[in-house]
């Protein structure tokens, strides 16, 4: 499998960027979200880290937006992703 082109890691960088700032927004920290949500602190490490080179995938886009309850329309619908 080939590596991410610039332009993917960009979209990863704000994909991650956002799942941050939403979750931040629960006023939760990623241990308390984890908890509450029944999911591994270093998964949601992994959702909002910029340095992993795999990102995250749209079913996992998904399965936070159903957590804290926002489409996936929603997630996207954000300046972040709207002015490229």
């Amino acid at each position: 499998m080939a590596g991410l082109d610039k332009e993917d890691i960009i979209l990863k960088n704000k994909i991650a960027k956002r799942v941050k700032s939403l979750r931040i927004k629960t006023g939760l920290s990623q241990s308390d979200f984890a908890k509450f949500h029944d999911v591994d602190r270093q998964i949601i490490n992994r959702w909002e880290s910029t340095l992993n080179k795999r990102g995250i995938t749209i079913y996992t886009i998904k399965k936070f937006c159903d957590m804290i309850e926002i489409s996936v329309k929603d997630f996207f619908d954000d300046d972040l992703f709207l002015n490229s």
